[in-house]
């Protein structure tokens, strides 16, 4: 690499460190907030768990949301009328359904609990449960385009572990909803139009309210929750942040969408999830389309506040909802349509036992991707470690990292060889490349022969890498969605779904890759360990034949740039790249020890160098 290359890499460099500060302060500054915001949000009233019970709170908010960016058809709920409760518990979750638009409004997972303490982060509420469509504007099941509903507030009626919503409209349209609660986090929901008027009536096409896609606490990434549909063929893209984002195609400004459609009576099931917790909708028949708005949630309270920058922009989520034709009722004709919700964890055994019950592949809501067999093997390996050997998360992950550097032993040991009789060859290479420089032609053919000869080739040292990316990357998928790495301990690290951050160095927010913005840098140490790791293995990796010395040098501190991708990525990533690396050094050392204990003999260079030119 000339000295010109390196210029313009070390000013692109500096264009990265000032972009945060300049460009985006600077030029571009977040919207403060409005005067007067506030983040108090309504409380539900206290209710013991057991049996389902009714209980009313004054309605201090009117559904939606009046702060969303976008609009969403109100359900005219009137603020006179109070908003009446009615919350179910089984052995998993308790559900609260409210009378505005006789829905679900949020699921409390009994078994999960709503953040994980840390050393920067110390939950001052340990008794929170995580939770589902909290804060949401819409309750789940909720008209938001249809008939009109009046005052939008529905009659709730509760059974042992049922609540039945109805609605009569001026129309003589009666809509009724029940729900049921069953097992593994589903619940089993239907919605009745009942025509009980003297005439015909004409109901316009409706779309339910499926869930709004939240985040789970504010150091949340946007890439963590979404919307995602499968058509029984396949799920479509994550639907988030990036569909909605105001920036395109090499961050060039854009409008961004209103909203998302798509389907074709083909909606088989829509599901709206964060990083570890979804809700999703499986009606029986499939619905002939989905539609996703953004709307823009509470600015979050308490432990989450300081974790957000003060003039950071409120936090937005994704209201996904199932899309219905138009139809035409006759006098006492009745629409019913049934369907199931999945409210609880991504726990793949349970989503795949629920997907092979309903034949729709639900397991698809893990979103895999490309990397689903990889993923899924290493999941149910590292899940079969831990249950069955009693091996703490921390130390499955390792045992995982070992059995897959076990199962690639053989390759990395033959490429490590062949790198060393390369490197052993680069004399002669070297007096080809001088003697042939004006005819690149003949050069290349010239090496082809010296490497055929000697038996090495240039791309050995690059096959078990290439072989080796389809694994990182099915553990990548895998970790960052794993629900049962989120919690467990290894180390200082106390969550291995997160990074595993020991302290923050306030005033370097603006630090790109590393810092975060409005909170300072974060003092990951795993990650630290892997570049230093990352640095030592570089040093042990002989050079490319051919490969000036300026080059060299750099591809020696390349590491320093995963360390910029990884840093503020999971613990548990972070914990299986930094053993793979010490696992590589041993084997380095290894096949050198075996190779100076029987040295190779390397070819003269004048039988290569005399032949026919």
């Amino acid at each position: 690499m000339d000295r010109k290359s390196i210029v313009i890499v070390v000013v692109c460099f500096l264009l990265l460190v000032l972009w945060y500060p300049l460009f985006v302060n600077k030029l571009y500054p977040p919207k403060p907030l409005p005067p007067g915001s506030t983040n108090a949000l309504t409380a539900l009233p206290a209710t013991p768990s057991g049996s389902p019970s009714v209980s009313t709170s004054p309605a201090t908010k009117t559904f939606p949301s009046a702060e969303a960016p976008l609009s969403i058809p109100s359900l005219g709920a009137s603020t006179n009328e109070p908003e009446r409760l009615v919350m179910l518990t089984n052995a998993n979750a308790r559900y609260t359904f409210t009378s505005y638009g006789g829905g679900l409004k949020v699921v409390e997972l009994l078994h999960y609990p709503e953040s994980v303490s840390t050393h920067v982060q110390k939950p001052s509420n340990t008794n929170r449960v995580a939770t589902l469509n909290a804060h949401a504007p819409l309750p789940v099941l909720a008209l938001v385009d249809g008939p009109a509903q009046e005052d939008g507030i529905f009659k709730l009626t509760p059974g042992t572990d049922s609540v039945r919503a109805e609605k009569v409209l001026a129309s003589g349209l009666v809509i009724v909803k029940e729900f049921s609660l069953s097992s593994n986090y589903l619940v089993a929901a239907s919605v009745r139009l009942e025509n009980r008027s003297g005439r015909v009536l004409e109901v316009p096409g409706q779309q339910w309210v499926v869930g709004t896609a939240t985040p789970m606490s504010a150091t949340d990434q946007g890439a963590s929750w979404g919307v995602l549909w499968y058509n029984g063929t396949k799920t479509s893209d994550d639907i988030g942040a990036s569909f909605f984002s105001s920036s395109g195609f090499a961050c060039v400004p854009r409008v961004p969408p209103a909203e998302y459609r798509a389907g074709e009576s083909n909606v088989v099931w829509v599901a709206a999830h964060n990083q570890f917790f979804v809700l999703a909708a499986m009606p029986q028949t499939p619905a002939q389309a989905t539609v996703t708005r953004k709307v823009e949630l509470p600015r979050p309270t308490g432990d989450d506040a300081l974790m957000m920058a003060t003039n950071a922009l409120s936090p937005q989520g994704y209201l996904a909802t199932l899309s219905y034709p138009a139809l035409t009722l006759a006098t006492n004709q009745m629409v019913e349509r049934r369907m199931f919700l999945y409210a609880g964890p991504k726990e793949y055994q349970t989503l795949a036992r629920i997907g092979d019950r309903f034949a729709n592949n639900l397991d698809l809501v893990m979103n895999f991707g490309w990397y689903g067999p990889v993923s899924k093997t290493l999941l149910l390996g590292m899940n079969s470690l831990h249950h069955l050997l009693k091996l703490p998360y921390g130390l499955a992950v390792i045992a995982i990292t070992v059995l897959i550097k076990l199962i690639f032993w053989p390759l990395t040991q033959a490429s490590t060889r062949s790198m060393k009789r390369m490197q052993a060859l680069q004399p002669q290479a070297k007096a080809i490349q001088d003697k042939y420089k004006d005819d690149p032609v003949k050069t290349q053919r010239k090496m082809m022969e010296l490497w055929k000869e000697n038996k090495v080739s240039p791309m050995s040292g690059c096959l078990p890498m290439l072989i080796q990316i389809p694994v990182f990357f099915g553990f990548y998928r895998m970790i960052t969605s794993a629900i049962e790495l989120r919690g467990a301990s290894f180390l200082w690290a106390t969550d291995l779904s997160k990074p595993d951050t020991l302290f923050v160095i306030p005033g370097l927010g603006s630090l790109p890759f590393f810092g975060v913005p409005g909170i300072g840098l974060p003092f990951n140490l795993l990650p630290l360990i892997m570049g230093a790791s990352m640095l030592w293995q570089s040093h042990l990796t002989p050079p490319s034949p051919g490969m000036d010395q300026t080059q060299a040098k750099l591809m020696r501190y390349l590491p320093l740039i995963f360390l910029a991708g990884f840093y503020n990525l999971s613990a548990g990533l972070t914990l299986y790249w930094t053993v793979n690396n010490l696992l590589s050094i041993a084997q380095t050392k290894m096949t050198r020890t075996a190779a100076g204990a029987t040295p190779g003999k390397v070819p003269a260079l004048t039988p290569v160098l005399k032949k026919r030119k």
